[in-house]
């Protein structure tokens, strides 16, 4: 009877060691992987040199929390389709992405509903009515061009036909970058319609070297005299030209007209059925914290979500002189949601691309 109770013994514990053993070997178990959380995000607010407002977010939170932030970076039709493909097996816990890919996740049901703390300062119409996403950096569309190569900004689309622009022009792709889909968006809003603007982007091609999927990698060229002008953001932008000395931004009018910019936030979500959900609503509530909100232009050159946080550092003085006598209309991201997919095969049809 001993023996037979100490064979007992000795299978459950070999039954323990193994079951400890597979536990850290890692796999799906939560002790292997508890104190991790993972982005998708559109590419912006990640510094080249490790000094974005995502780097200094991150290194806080791990500070604080413990849990390590895995990052994963591309364009925010990129991250989406990403999500989307892993919908049988979700990989990301948070999305962050420009609009309208952020209410294009919500559509594909990859968002869940989620409230940072904090939104309640979040003005309505840069957070889901449903609670599946609230923009974290309030940002603006904008161009960029080459202070070296050209002793004055361009000012209207017009000019960007000439001949001097052949081959040193870029913008990223619609439909793919969020910041190329804003193309599309402003041109519509500029020349008052969807054919009016695929006529001018149909002449513009002629001058545009081709697609990119990340806006991001399009400043550095403009900045080395590649290229002369490019699409790019406001945020983006104005960090990149703190170690691109050529890099200045710039605001397309229609001739006769006002220069023109929409807001184009960064919104985040927490990602359905995310692996590590709690996490990823700790980094929500850690973004819209005041402490990161103030960061968002001391060091993110950006403009914070929360209403209640008001910027005066030397980068907010320097974004509001930007952003000075620039018109902001509103997109209805609604119809630019729904309509996305015509917008963008009418832009392939218009520039062959």
């Amino acid at each position: 009877m001993r023996r037979n109770i100490l064979k007992s013994i000795a299978a459950v514990t070999g039954s323990l060691a193994l079951a400890a053993t597979l536990s850290a070997c890692g796999g799906n178990s939560a002790a292997s992987d508890e104190k991790s959380v993972t982005v998708y995000s559109a590419d912006g607010l990640k510094g080249e040199n490790g000094d974005g407002w995502y780097d200094q977010v991150f290194k806080d939170f791990t500070k604080k929390t413990g849990i390590k932030v895995e990052y994963v970076e591309g364009g925010s039709g990129e991250m989406v389709q990403r999500a989307a493909r892993e919908k049988s097996n979700t990989q990301a816990d948070v999305i962050v992405t420009l609009p309208p890919f952020i209410q294009q996740a919500d559509g594909k049901g990859l968002l869940e509903k989620y409230t940072p703390q904090g939104a309640d300062q979040v003005d309505g119409a840069d957070k889901a009515a449903d609670g599946t996403w609230t923009s974290v950096v309030n940002n603006y569309f904008g161009f960029v061009y080459n202070k070296k190569d050209l002793k004055t900004a361009p000012t209207t689309w017009d000019e960007l036909l000439d001949g001097k622009y052949k081959n040193k022009l870029q913008y990223s792709t619609p439909g793919v970058a969020g910041d190329g889909t804003a193309v599309v968006v402003k041109a519509m809003h500029d020349f008052g319609g969807k054919k009016p603007a695929m006529d001018y982007l149909k002449k513009l091609q002629a001058n545009n070297v081709g697609p990119s999927a990340s806006t991001g990698k399009l400043a550095p060229k403009v900045d080395k005299g590649e290229l002369l002008v490019a699409n790019g953001d406001v945020q983006m932008s104005f960090a990149q030209s703190k170690t691109m000395p050529n890099l200045g931004l710039w605001f397309p009018k229609k001739a006769g007209g006002k220069p023109t910019s929409f807001a184009l936030p960064y919104a985040g979500g927490l990602v359905k059925n995310a692996p590590h959900s709690e996490n990823g609503k700790k980094l929500l509530d850690f973004m819209l914290s005041t402490k990161a909100q103030q960061q968002v232009s001391s060091i993110g050159g950006g403009f914070s979500a929360r209403k209640d946080v008001k910027a005066t550092d030397e980068n907010a003085i320097a974004l509001s002189k930007v952003m000075d006598g620039v018109e902001i209309f509103e997109p209805d991201w609604n119809d630019i949601d729904k309509n996305l997919q015509t917008y963008v095969e009418d832009w392939k049809s218009a520039t062959g691309s």
